[in-house]
């Protein structure tokens, strides 16, 4: 018998816990169902046969498409003098999985999310990638509840100081890192490999190896190819600079 899924319920004391964090994070909300969304987890839906699509998953979607174009205009707008190409490490480097569960973290975000009991248990609540998707959701909840100047005011809050202080800069290419000091010290060529493909097709998650002379140097995991071997670069010099 196929089972019957129904909408999402929250009492008044339960959804005030969001009411009371949205206030925290000076979020002038209109309609607080969508930001509990954000904040709902596939396991929980799951455990609790609620909708499929009442998850965070259709919000993570629209998220990284809106966090990538306030990214893209803030830095169009600030660094004039940047080329296409320097401009784009850059924003790979705000919008990764890394810096996006370091957002997360800070403002408490895995205190609030919904989880199945299977994924709280395997620590689920501080899981990167988990974060990562559910600040993804909270800008995609910001986005359509009050518009691209609320998404903008919110980045200026909590992420665009970071941008001037240089907290990205040094994430901006690993592989280039990587493979200067490789050659500095004549050890050869690093080779990249994507071993595994993983999650829905809007939501595509890769894991891509590094190794040198078929030794691995390092796994890392992204939203696309490029930044998965980012990552796997990132792990490699952790790795290279604990020798």
């Amino acid at each position: 018998m196929k089972r019957q899924s129904k909408k999402m319920q929250m009492t008044n004391a339960q959804k005030q816990k969001y009411r009371q964090f949205l206030k925290v994070l000076c979020v002038e909300y209109k309609n607080e169902d969508l930001f509990i969304q954000a904040f709902t987890h596939s396991s929980y839906v799951n455990e609790h046969r609620i909708r499929p699509h009442d998850d965070n998953e259709r919000l993570e979607f629209l998220g990284d498409a809106v966090l990538e174009l306030a990214i893209s205009q803030y830095l169009f707008k600030l660094f004039d003098h940047m080329s296409e190409g320097e401009m784009t490490k850059l924003r790979a480097a705000i919008v990764c999985e890394p810096s996006l569960a370091i957002n997360a973290d800070e403002l408490k975000f895995g205190d609030y999310v919904l989880l199945g009991k299977g994924e709280e248990m395997t620590g689920g609540r501080k899981r990167p990638a988990l974060l990562a998707d559910v600040f993804e959701a909270f800008i995609g909840a910001l986005y359509l509840d009050l518009g691209m100047d609320a998404v903008y005011q919110f980045l200026e809050n909590h992420v665009y100081p970071k941008i001037h202080n240089g907290t990205f800069s040094h994430m901006m290419d690993f592989k280039s890192q990587l493979q200067e000091l490789i050659q500095r010290e004549n050890q050869g060529q690093v080779e990249y490999r994507i071993v595994q493909e993983k999650g829905p097709a809007h939501a595509r998650e890769f894991v891509s190896q590094v190794a040198l002379s078929s030794e691995e140097l390092g796994v890392g995991t992204g939203k696309s190819k490029k930044e998965a071997e980012q990552m796997a670069a990132q792990k490699a010099l952790e790795k290279l600079e604990t020798k």
